[in-house]
């Protein structure tokens, strides 16, 4: 009888053991693995708190030594990216939805990569962006945390604008960076192109008078002018130029 009721009692403690295991699991407590629905569904979490300016959810899933790097290029740490979360001004709204997350997950370690897509109505104008974010969650003392973000965001073409053809044939010539080094500009039908080499021709497509940019390729084409005269073609990229001379 003794030996049964042994038997009996072991079969409950390991359930009542398997049940706490569940319940840690779920919630993230010591000893706890996590899955990549729980870390989508916390990230999740983390976004819906932006446009209300919520930053409870901030002070609880990013460690106090956390490093964060956002699309802009600012390096912060929790202290300023939880200062950074407020709420949005009076007209404006606006969500951001994850997508495509991928998980490696390893022991105390997981890492978790994602697809944002933001949509931002301002003052009934609507806009949407496109953001890839990197996060390295770690469990510590009993705890998941981010300890590091990146985020990074999608290239897209500016608008195209509208530009006077007639202009065209100021831009058309050839413009050289150092010798043997040249890239030529020629117009067809009321299209300009730009090709350097033996390189396929790239049109340069008009943003507004006198800039212009090539699909696919971030930077601007822009023309200098002298005394009215077509003298350089300015290649701009962050805001820094590469000038080519026009030599015919």
């Amino acid at each position: 009888m003794s030996r049964i009721y042994f038997s009996m009692l072991l079969i409950c403690l390991m359930l009542l053991g398997l049940s706490g295991c569940s319940r840690h699991t779920r919630h993230g407590q010591k000893g706890a693995a996590i899955t990549r629905e729980e870390l989508v569904h916390r990230t999740q979490e983390l976004f819906d708190s932006v446009a209300g300016g919520d930053q409870a959810p901030w002070k609880k899933y990013f460690a106090d030594d956390a490093l964060y790097f956002d699309e802009k290029g600012r390096s912060m740490n929790k202290e300023a990216l939880v200062a950074d979360i407020a709420p949005l001004p009076a007209g404006y709204s606006g969500t951001i939805t994850i997508a495509k997350a991928q998980a490696h997950i390893e022991g105390n370690v997981a890492i978790l990569s994602y697809d944002m897509d933001e949509k931002e109505s301002v003052f009934g104008q609507n806009m949407t962006a496109r953001y890839h974010a990197t996060d390295t969650w770690m469990n510590r003392n009993g705890q998941w945390q981010i300890v590091a973000g990146q985020v990074l965001r999608y290239y897209e073409d500016p608008a195209s604008g509208e530009a006077d053809p007639r202009t065209f044939r100021d831009y058309v010539g050839k413009y050289e960076l150092a010798p043997e080094k040249t890239q030529t500009v020629s117009q067809d039908a009321g299209h300009l192109y730009l090709q350097r080499g033996d390189r396929p021709k790239a049109e340069l497509i008009p943003e507004a008078a006198g800039i212009f940019f090539r699909k696919g390729v971030e930077g601007r084409i822009l023309f200098g002018r002298e005394h009215g005269k077509v003298k350089t073609l300015i290649d701009r990229r962050n805001n820094e130029d590469v000038v080519w001379k026009k030599v015919g």
